[in-house]
């Protein structure tokens, strides 16, 4: 028998449903020669859940790259024994906010391959500088989008934050950027930052809407997705009410595909593991049965974690909108100790940013989540580990932290095979339900990853599906997961029999895109009204930013209306 190649992958579209065709051949070929192959690795069960190739087979890895998947026996310069295992495409997290190389020994751990941030991402400006400060030094690969948060605090706070290492400095800076609505000149400034950062090859927008969605507007948000848009990269957000209610998780939702739909712009909803997840996840799906290129996150636990001054952590919120209790449902990470409405008062004034967990489902609903289609895993790990701790220093050197930073996958895995999930479901949750989307915008980088596949990135993981298994709890959130005996990142074993190889070379290649020119025309008045007025005077469909302020007959009213707030004239 000789070895599978792939011949051609054919995208088609049929009643506004993508059908991803591949086609696998038997190639003429020499066989391969004793030592063709880099690495090999025998005996695995290799699952592929692009074309859903499940079988025991061999692979040859050369270059970096899967050079072979085979039935015949194949050789290499190192072996791998898989007997008993799967061999998966390396695990891909698209919401790791932790920026240290500690985070990414964590991660390798837990069988991720790829750490990005689409969520909040790093300043616009500041986007090469990030990139260049891990090219050729970074054990896994890395990306991140460019971040509407950043830029509105440099704007209006006047803080330049690189990424979530500063945050917490950043959000303590000012207030701007939370909870000022912009005005035309300040909007087109924030839009110059976020687009200076898609130009240098950011992976969209990232907005942590959530926290801010009390500055920003909704014509705000539509612009920032219309700028990723014009680069055809998605906006990835927290969305205005999350965490809410049933109706209010699936309104700040339906205000994200909503622009989507309007612009034809790609979007994730980020960790949509709270009330009203059945029907995001019905919105997501029959959106994408029309052809639009929108998918989301979950992470499988039922707290999530945060800072104790949130917006949406105020007891006008989370008591008296929600019907939370302090005492009940918010956690101090460190202590492990509840709050009490007074105890978050007093702690405010002295810490603002402490991070807290948050406890907000039933633990029933992460089976729920697991069974989902077409939707990613992500662990929204926090940066909570302080600069001294590196990549050297032992696991228990780092404070407590949620366990989803170190036990997202192995949890995954665990609980499916625990409640009979399909093991291809959750492979794919691991890797292809991101690497799919992202590719499908033209990123070569996730266009060869998250698959199976000769000729793909070879970023492999191997685990024991009988044992994988997630250690960490809240009380000891860093304790690395089991049953991964084998971590592969471009072709490098980083983890070998379940140890990261420390003086492994660093093989992490960064996900990004190609640098553009600028897509950015500054918004004006003038040039909305030219495109979408057919009259002088609008009646309350929305110009754009804000409503007329005064009633009269038309010819009565003043010019009220501003692209973004801007007085009226006199």
């Amino acid at each position: 028998m000789k070895p599978v190649t792939i011949v051609s992958i054919h995208r088609m579209r049929t009643a506004g449903l993508m059908i991803l065709a591949l086609m696998w051949t038997v190639v003429l070929a020499v066989p391969a020669a004793a030592q063709d192959y880099d690495l090999v690795i025998l005996n695995g069960r290799v699952m592929d859940p692009e074309t859903m190739y499940d079988s025991v087979a061999n692979v040859g890895v050369k270059d970096g790259r899967i050079a072979v998947i085979t039935k015949d026996t194949v050789t290499g310069e190192e072996t791998i024994d898989a007997t008993g295992h799967v061999v998966a495409p390396g695990f891909i997290d698209g919401h790791f906010h932790y920026t240290g190389i500690f985070g990414a020994k964590v991660a390798l751990r837990d069988g991720r391959t790829t750490l990005m941030d689409l969520e909040m991402g790093t300043l616009g400006t500041k986007v090469d500088e990030w990139y260049t400060a891990r090219e050729g030094k970074w054990p896994v690969n890395f990306g991140a989008a460019s971040a509407h948060e950043f830029a509105r605090s440099l704007v209006l706070d006047g803080y330049e934050c690189i990424d979530t290492s500063d945050a917490t400095n950043s959000r303590k800076a000012g207030t701007g950027w939370s909870s000022k609505k912009l005005d035309l000149e300040e909007a087109n400034k924030v839009l110059s930052v976020v687009d200076e950062g898609l130009a240098a090859g950011a992976l969209g927008c990232g907005s942590t809407l959530g926290y801010m969605r009390d500055g920003v507007s909704a014509r705000e948000f539509f612009e920032l997705q219309r700028l990723a848009g014009l680069y055809g990269r998605q906006t990835g957000a927290h969305f205005r009410y999350t965490p809410g209610s049933e109706v209010t998780e699936a309104n700040g939702i339906q205000e994200l595909l909503a622009n989507a739909s309007a612009l034809g712009a790609p979007a994730l909803a980020c960790h949509f593991n709270n009330p009203g997840y059945n029907l995001v996840q019905e919105l997501l799906v029959r959106m994408r049965a029309r052809g639009m290129n929108v998918w989301g996150e979950i992470y499988p636990y039922a707290a999530g974690s945060t800072a104790l001054n949130a917006v949406f952590l105020e007891p006008e919120m989370w008591v008296e909108t929600l019907g939370y209790k302090y005492e009940e449902t918010i956690q101090d990470v460190a202590t492990g100790e509840f709050y009490t409405q007074e105890s978050r008062e007093e702690m405010l004034k002295k810490e603002p940013t402490r991070v807290v967990l948050v406890y907000k489902m039933p633990k029933s609903a992460i089976v729920d989540w697991l069974r989902l289609p077409g939707v990613a895993l992500c662990s929204d790990a926090m940066p909570l580990v302080p600069d001294e701790v590196t990549w050297e220093s032992p696991y228990d050197a780092a404070p407590n932290s949620h366990p989803r930073f170190s036990g997202t996958w192995a949890r995954a895995f665990r609980m499916g095979r625990e409640n009979d999930i399909p093991l291809m479901q959750t492979v794919a949750m691991s890797s292809y339900n991101l690497a799919r989307p992202l590719g499908e915008m033209g990123l070569k980088a996730m266009q060869e990853r998250g698959r199976m596949q000769p000729g793909m990135v070879a970023d492999i993981t191997i685990f024991d599906p009988e044992t994988i298994t997630d250690n960490s709890t809240y009380e000891k959130g860093i304790v690395p997961s089991t049953g991964i005996p084998y971590v592969i990142v471009n072709g490098t074993i980083m983890v070998k029999d379940s140890e990261v190889v420390q003086d492994a070379t660093f093989s992490g290649q960064p996900i990004r895109f190609e640098r553009v020119e600028s897509r950015f025309e500054p918004l004006t008045i003038e040039g909305w009204q030219k495109t979408y007025y057919a009259s002088p005077v609008d009646f309350g469909g929305g110009v754009p930013g804000s409503q007329p302020r005064n009633m009269g007959a038309p010819d009565a009213l003043p010019d009220t209306h501003g692209h973004f707030d801007r007085p009226a004239d006199n």
